[in-house]
């Protein structure tokens, strides 16, 4: 296999016609760029440049590689530079993004309009994120990824935090709860839906309201916030969602705080490191870190 190497001394070489210039454009000594010139006749099979009295001229295979030799060590130097920019405008690009139907129902607008205003060449792909396995990262058939991170997340998956969250409460209008203070004996006596993707039957709720001897009945279990606020909005059914991740969604119900020490918990989003340095990557990021930054909660609690 030829030595890549010799087309950029083969550049400067012509460039040059001159060893001894072109040894010390290359900072080698000259009879090392003798030994590269050889080397260069050989792989040729020119002499690509012959003596002409005291210079050297090129022959007529050097004069008509001269162009194209310096156009390929152009590319080559392109392609191995550190990318600076990019043109959003002009990118044509999918992107697949695992997530919750939550988190585009809320984000999905804003985001979307920014990607249509600085880049209309960029579509987004949304697929149902149902698990945390981040297979669907590793092998690429998914490029970004929302949701809570936790201690046991993969190391090999980058994550930066989207904003903070917590739990409230959301009933309809008119519901009991939705008048005067809600005690944690009037939250733990109504009628629960439960939100678990997993088919769970309990979470960290039950577990406080337990310790203080006072468990909560589960009727309804569903697999997402937005099936929860639905039955909430048109039964008695209480909905304990994440704040932030449902504000359109509690438009029009009653939401409050709820009357235990819960932890927040942090949404944020994930990727491949294959994709940390690529640039349309990074401003997709950039532009979701903007949208979940602006995103404010719009519904006052009691």
């Amino acid at each position: 296999m030829p030595d890549l190497n010799l087309l950029i001394t083969l550049d400067v070489l012509l460039a040059e016609g001159s060893v001894a210039r072109a040894a010390e454009r290359l900072r080698l000594s000259p009879s090392a760029m003798s030994r590269a010139l050889a080397r260069l006749r050989e792989t040729t099979g020119d002499p690509l440049l012959v003596r002409a009295g005291r210079g050297l001229v090129p022959t007529p295979r050097a004069v008509a590689l001269r162009e194209q030799v310096s156009r390929l060590v152009q590319e080559a130097q392109a392609v191995l530079r550190p990318a600076e920019s990019l043109d959003m405008a002009r990118v044509e690009r999918t992107f697949t993004l695992r997530t919750s139907e939550e988190f585009v129902e809320n984000f999905g607008p804003v985001l979307l309009a920014r990607i249509a205003r600085e880049a209309p060449g960029v579509r987004l792909r949304f697929v149902t994120k149902t698990d945390k396995d981040t297979a669907l990262l590793r092998d690429g058939s998914v490029d970004l990824e929302t949701g809570v991170v936790d201690a046991s997340a993969n190391p090999e998956v980058l994550t930066q935090a989207l904003f903070r969250d917590r739990l409230i409460g959301v009933v309809r209008s008119g519901h009991p709860l939705s008048q005067g203070t809600v005690s944690i004996r009037r939250y733990a006596e109504g009628q629960h839906v439960y939100v678990s993707r997993r088919g769970q039957a309990r979470g960290q709720i039950d577990d406080v309201l337990e310790s203080q001897g006072m468990p909560r009945q589960i009727s309804t279990i569903v697999a997402g916030f937005s099936t929860a606020i639905a039955l909430a909005r048109d039964t008695d059914l209480i909905a304990s969602v994440p704040e932030r991740y449902t504000v359109h969604q509690r438009e029009g119900l009653h939401s409050f705080a709820l009357p235990l020490v819960l932890p927040t918990f942090t949404v944020a989003m994930l990727w491949h490191p294959r994709l940390d340095a690529d640039l349309a990557h990074r401003w997709l990021r950039g532009c979701l870190r903007e949208v979940c930054g602006l995103q404010q909660v719009q519904s006052p609690l009691s």
